[in-house]
């Protein structure tokens, strides 16, 4: 995955640490991460997502047109709605993950950091004859993350809320549907012109990348390029349940979609880790998942949780014994079933 170029104005506040990687750009800290964790979690800070890629399509044919291309029901999408939907390869595997809301006129579109390039040129080669236009306006709009659950307000900014736990029209839920660790949480993304960052986030405090990430870790909450691969598909990663319409009609990928539903189980499976925190150093994503001597998948994203200590997700083998002690280096991880076998 491409990289952000965009730096942030918000990394000039005091104490801010830049992210590395796919978030560098924006700051993983600001100085004290443990604090800013409790105060994200407590719905007091607000995270800079300026890094992240905007992308506009406008025209009356726009939301039928995404509709006919994605894996989510997009028909009659009203002003200030969203939805989370993904493009998929034609074999069904996840290429972008979208993050769609409308405003009446235009649908508003953000993405990882350094794909929506990669998104418009797709986009561009399907528009045909439709009345759509597409562009990509992550250099004026930035995206500023904050822990409330609701549609925004006429007069403030646009917002994408995030549906995740939910069960989001005709779909399944790969994981479980009651008792998830994510219920209750609140989380959007409002879009605001750059020029505005500052005054959006008024005089709330930032929290940083890092916390994001531990929180979104404990909620088993797939993102793409983390918990993704050129080969996953979405029931790997319990992205059914907000993103897939399983009912409405043909897109590409569809086939693996409805295949693997109907008649089969993922070669794969998403797991929570609970890592030994007796060390200092925590492994790195991408590291390998062993089970005895044999490699059963790659750990994904790690964070330190303020409540729970060292956290991880990985991707697995579907095979994998669901109570088996499994290793990433020397560090022994517990695993919690997500994606059940």
């Amino acid at each position: 995955m491409s990289t952000s170029t965009t730096t942030s104005p918000l990394l000039a506040r005091h104490g801010a640490v830049e992210a590395d990687g796919v978030d560098a750009g924006v700051a993983a800290h600001y100085g004290d991460p443990a604090r800013e964790q409790r105060l994200l979690a407590e719905g007091l800070a607000a995270v800079d997502l300026s890094h992240r890629g905007v992308v506009t399509v406008s025209g009356p044919d726009r939301l039928s047109w995404l509709h006919s291309m994605t894996t989510q029901h997009l028909l009659g999408l009203g002003a200030r709605q969203s939805r989370e939907s993904l493009v998929l390869s034609p074999k069904g595997h996840v290429e972008h993950a979208l993050h769609v809301v409308d405003d009446g006129s235009t649908t508003w579109i953000t993405v990882e950091p350094g794909t929506a390039p990669a998104l418009l040129a797709w986009l561009e080669s399907m528009r045909f004859m439709l009345r759509v236009e597409v562009a990509d306006v992550s250099a004026e709009f930035a995206v500023l993350g904050e822990p409330v659950g609701t549609e925004s307000a006429e007069g403030e900014p646009l917002a994408w809320v995030d549906p995740w736990p939910a069960l989001v029209g005709d779909t399944v839920a790969y994981g479980p549907s009651e008792g998830h660790p994510a219920e209750g949480r609140a989380w959007r993304e409002l879009i605001v012109p750059r020029s505005e960052l500052e005054a959006a986030l008024g005089d709330r405090p930032l929290a940083g990348t890092w916390a994001l990430e531990a929180l979104r870790v404990a909620a088993w909450r797939p993102r793409l390029g983390f918990e993704t691969d050129h080969r996953t598909i979405p029931h790997e990663v319990d992205w059914l349940r907000t993103a897939v319409h399983l009912h409405k009609g043909c897109y590409r990928g569809q086939e693996t979609i409805a295949r693997v539903h109907n008649l089969g189980r993922p070669p794969r499976r998403i797991v929570f880790l609970h890592l030994d925190g007796s060390g200092h150093v925590l492994p790195d994503a991408g590291s390998p998942v062993v089970l005895g001597e044999r490699e059963v998948g790659r750990l994904t994203s790690v964070g330190r949780h303020h409540e729970d200590g060292p956290v991880a997700l990985a991707v697995i083998k579907r095979t994998v014994p669901e109570d088996a002690e499994l290793l990433v280096g020397p560090v022994s991880a517990a695993q919690t079933v997500v994606v059940t076998g």
